[in-house]
């Protein structure tokens, strides 16, 4: 289940972003962390299975665009679905409202998503 981030999930949600390649110093994953907080544009979301959240995927908005910017799941739990569930589900949340795109970094996973849905 996708949930919105909280300040509370914020060291999980750094574990979960420090998996991906940009974001391997801890000073990137705090500053990625504080504009998820402060900025109105940035939005994270966490996705959740039972007691565990294990998945993370960002969205920057501007007035026609949903950017999906970060999406990374717990290594143990790869390759069954999760990061195509929460793509699926951040669409989904966007779609009406603006065009869902990618960033540079997480277009060939957004691509691969789309064949596969």
């Amino acid at each position: 289940m996708l949930i919105r981030f909280k300040k509370s999930f914020e060291k999980i949600a750094m574990g979960l972003l420090s998996f991906m390649p940009e974001a391997k110093d801890v000073k990137k994953l705090q500053d990625i962390i504080k504009e998820y907080e402060n900025n109105e544009d940035w939005h994270l979301y966490l996705w959740k299975e039972g007691e565990d959240i294990i998945g993370a995927a960002g969205v920057r908005v501007n007035e026609r665009e949903a950017i999906i910017q970060h999406v990374s799941v717990n290594p143990s739990h790869r390759n069954s679905g999760i990061g195509r569930k929460m793509v699926g589900k951040v669409r989904d949340k966007y779609q009406g409202s603006y065009s869902v795109c990618a960033t540079e970094e997480t277009e060939a996973f957004i691509e691969k998503c789309n064949r596969t849905k």
